[in-house]
């Protein structure tokens, strides 16, 4: 039975580096592979974007999680969130074992900016129950995400049951350290960082040089026997966020 399974969260920046200045979707389908992770989840990926493949002499034809995921991991799923007409982003999740289902849920609280959650179930082996894994990226005000919190507890509660394994990850945008409050006490999650090590969710953002706490990972039905923060000046050219990574063993 697989009893351990390592996790990853990162924002790619729709696979360039900031101001669309430089192509950095391989230098980070490199970071993504170090990170030697199980099932990651994945946020900003730009799928199809008709000026950049145009722009970008080694923009993948087959599109970027096609691309991320490559020979390393055997299934995804990619939720399309934000549609304009160059293309389209959202998140997806990457996973070495099969997603036997996948929903990509609309929580856009405004007109003005298109979110979703993915909502994957992975069968890891020797498992009774799939593990339920929710990608999100919250919007930039704190009442919109006060909202998407709202349909994501919502959602907890009538589609995963109590009992099965639950790992919510990706880029909270939570600048007030608010926005989890509600999945901690609510639903009885833990965020690793939160819980492994000193009390508050890992600094995440800018990358080369972490001060804010963006991106989480919470867990329902886990040990979190390791966590860890990737980040660093190597990380200007790759993203203006920082990777994490968590290692989790089931109750």
């Amino acid at each position: 039975m697989q009893s351990v399974i390592r996790i990853a969260t990162f924002n790619i920046h729709k696979g360039v580096t900031s101001f669309n200045a430089r192509f950095a979707l391989h230098e980070q389908r490199e970071l993504i592979r170090k990170l030697q992770a199980d099932v990651v989840f994945l946020q900003e990926v730009r799928d199809q974007h008709i000026k950049h493949s145009r722009r970008f002499s080694a923009w993948p034809l087959a599109g970027q999680v096609e691309f991320l995921a490559d020979a390393v991991w055997s299934d995804y799923a990619y939720g399309k969130n934000s549609v304009y007409p160059a293309g389209h982003h959202g998140n997806a999740l990457l996973s070495k074992y099969p997603i036997v289902k996948y929903e990509n849920i609309d929580i856009s609280a405004h007109q003005s900016e298109q979110r979703g959650m993915l909502h994957g179930e992975i069968a890891v082996p020797g498992w009774h129950q799939p593990l339920h894994c929710i990608c999100v990226h919250l919007g930039l005000f704190a009442g919109w995400r006060r909202k998407q919190i709202a349909i994501l507890r919502k959602r907890i509660e009538e589609v995963v049951p109590k009992d099965a394994p639950l790992v919510i990850a990706g880029d909270f945008n939570d600048w007030s350290m608010s926005a989890g409050r509600e999945l901690v006490h609510g639903l009885h999650l833990q965020e690793v960082f939160e819980h492994h090590s000193g009390g508050k969710p890992a600094r995440s953002f800018p990358s080369f040089l972490p001060l804010f706490r963006l991106d989480r990972i919470y867990v329902r039905g886990f040990h979190v026997r390791h966590v860890e923060v990737h980040a660093g000046p190597q990380l200007m050219k790759v993203s203006d966020h920082a990777a994490l990574t968590a290692v989790l063993s089931r109750i």
